[in-house]
C-alpha cells in the first residue's frame, strides 16, 4: 500500500482518538452501518483532500465500509494529526499522504499521489483537487462522475469556475447544507478557534479587545463565543446586511483601519485576500496578536509584514513574533494558517458528525444520480439534509411535534383567512 506519513509507530495513539471521536458521531455511525450492509459505493474510487483529523478518519472509514476505495491527503500543511494518519494506514488500510508541517512542494506531491487512484469522485476542502484536475490532470476527467466540497472558500472557487465555464463535472456544495453551515461553521468554528488561540498563546481573553474580520457563519460563531468569554468584540465587514446583523447582535462594527488601532487580537474569517494588510499593521498596538480561521493563509498579508520587519523569532509553538523597523512587535499565529486546526484539533466530533454524514450521503447520491446532473455546483438535496437533522435529534434524545393532517392542509391552502 502506498502512503506518506510521519511515523507508523504513532498509530495506536491515533486509533484510540479515532474511536473516541466516533462515540460523538452517531449520525455518521448509522450511515456506516447501512453502508456496510448495502455497499452503495462498491467499485467507486474516491480521492479526498481534507484535514486529516480523527473526524475525517471516521468519514474515510465510512466511505470504505460502503465499498469505496479511498486515497486521502491533507488540505492544509499544518492541519494533519500525524497519529491519525498513522492509524489510517496501519489499522484501516487507507492510503494516506499527509505529514503535519509539510512544505508546499510536499503538499502538492501528496495531492498528486491521491489522484493516482484515478478517482470517480473527489472530496475537497478548499477545491485544490478540482482545480488541479481541470488545470493539470484533465486526463482524469473521463472517469469522474462528481465531487463534493466541504468549506466556504472551496464553494466560492467552484462557483467562480462554473461562471467561467471551467467546471468540468458536478460538485455538491456540502458547505451549503443547512446541517453543515448552521452548526459546523457557527458552533464548530466558534469553539475551535478559541481553542487554537488559547493553546497557542495561553492568554486570558476576558478584557481583551478582539477584532473579528467577517460576519458570515464562522465569524458569527466566533464573535458570539469570544464575547461570552468576556472579550470586548469588534466586527469588520464589507457586506451591509451582515454589518447590520452584527450591530444588532450587540457588536461594535467599524472598518479595519479603525479597528486596527484598538484590537489586542485579530482573527480573520472571510475567505478573502489581504484582509489584514500593511496599512493595518502600521496602526496596531505593540504586541498585537493576529491569526486566521479562514481556509487559506492569504487573509493575512504576511509577506508585507516581513518586508516591514527588521527581524522575527519563534517565541512559542505556533507563535512567530515580528519586530517592525519602528520597534513595535506583532505576533502571527500558525503562519496565518487555520488556527483551530494548526494549534488545536479542529471542530469537535459531534458537530463534524453532521458535516461528514452529508459527505457520505452526497457520495451515494452522486453514484445514483450523476447521469442527470450538469457541470454545476449543487446544494445537498433537501431530503438528505433533513434526514441528517432527524438522525441527529434522535441521537440527542430530542423529540419534536408532528403536523396533524388538518395542519398540513391549512399550510397548503390559500382559502382560509381572517
Amino acid at each position: 500500500m502506498k502512503y506518506a506519513i510521519k511515523d507508523v509507530k504513532l498509530a495506536e495513539h491515533g486509533r484510540k482518538k479515532i474511536i473516541w471521536a466516533d462515540k460523538e458521531m452517531p449520525v455518521l455511525r448509522q450511515v456506516r452501518e447501512r453502508f456496510a450492509k448495502q455497499k452503495p459505493l462498491k467499485g467507486i474510487k474516491i480521492a479526498a483532500c481534507l484535514h486529516v483529523t480523527t473526524e475525517t478518519a471516521n468519514l474515510a472509514i465510512t466511505l470504505k465500509a460502503g465499498g469505496a476505495d479511498i486515497y486521502l491527503c491533507a488540505s492544509n500543511p499544518l492541519s494533519t494529526q500525524d497519529d491519525t494518519a498513522a492509524a489510517l494506514v496501519k489499522y484501516y488500510d487507507i492510503p494516506t499522504f499527509a505529514i503535519k508541517g509539510e512544505d508546499n512542494k510536499t503538499y502538492y506531491k501528496h495531492l498528486n499521489e491521491t489522484l493516482t487512484i484515478k478517482p470517480n469522485i473527489t472530496i475537497d476542502d478548499g477545491c485544490d483537487l478540482v482545480t488541479n484536475i481541470v488545470s493539470k490532470n484533465r486526463v482524469l476527467l473521463k472517469d469522474i462522475i462528481g465531487g463534493a466540497e466541504e468549506t466556504t472558500t472551496g464553494v466560492i472557487r467552484l462557483k467562480a469556475m462554473e461562471r467561467d465555464g471551467a467546471l468540468e463535472y458536478p460538485v455538491i456544495a456540502v458547505n451549503d447544507a443547512m446541517t453543515k453551515h448552521f452548526f459546523d461553521n457557527r458552533y464548530g468554528t466558534g469553539q475551535s478557534t478559541i481553542d487554537g488561540i488559547v493553546r497557542a498563546t495561553n492568554i486570558l481573553l476576558a478584557g481583551k479587545v478582539v477584532v473579528v474580520a467577517g460576519y458570515g457563519w464562522c465569524g458569527r460563531g466566533f464573535a458570539m463565543r469570544v464575547k461570552g468569554l468576556g472579550a470586548h468584540t469588534i466586527v469588520t465587514e464589507v457586506d451591509h446586511l451582515k454589518a447590520i446583523e452584527a450591530a444588532m447582535d450587540g457588536f461594535e462594527v467599524m472598518p479595519m483601519k479603525e479597528a486596527a488601532k484598538k484590537g489586542d487580537i485579530f482573527v480573520t474569517l472571510t475567505g478573502d485576500l489581504n484582509v489584514v494588510d500593511k496599512a493595518h499593521f502600521v496602526l496596531m498596538k505593540d504586541g498585537a496578536i493576529v491569526c486566521n480561521s479562514g481556509h487559506f493563509n492569504d487573509e493575512i498579508n504576511i509577506m508585507a509584514l516581513k518586508e516591514m520587519s527588521k527581524s522575527s523569532k519563534n517565541v512559542r509553538d505556533f507563535v512567530e513574533e515580528y519586530t517592525l523597523k519602528s520597534g513595535k512587535k506583532i505576533c502571527i499565529l500558525a503562519d496565518g494558517r487555520l488556527i483551530n486546526l494548526s494549534a488545536a484539533e479542529g471542530h469537535p466530533a459531534s458537530v463534524m458528525d453532521m458535516s461528514f454524514a452529508n459527505h457520505a450521503l452526497s457520495a451515494e447520491y452522486l453514484v445514483n444520480n450523476y447521469k442527470n446532473l450538469e457541470k454545476k455546483v449543487y446544494v445537498v438535496p433537501e431530503n438528505i439534509d433533513r434526514e441528517i437533522a432527524r438522525l441527529k435529534l434522535n441521537a440527542m434524545g430530542i423529540k419534536i411535534d408532528v403536523l396533524t393532517p388538518e395542519q398540513k392542509k391549512y399550510l397548503n391552502s390559500w382559502q382560509s383567512g381572517t
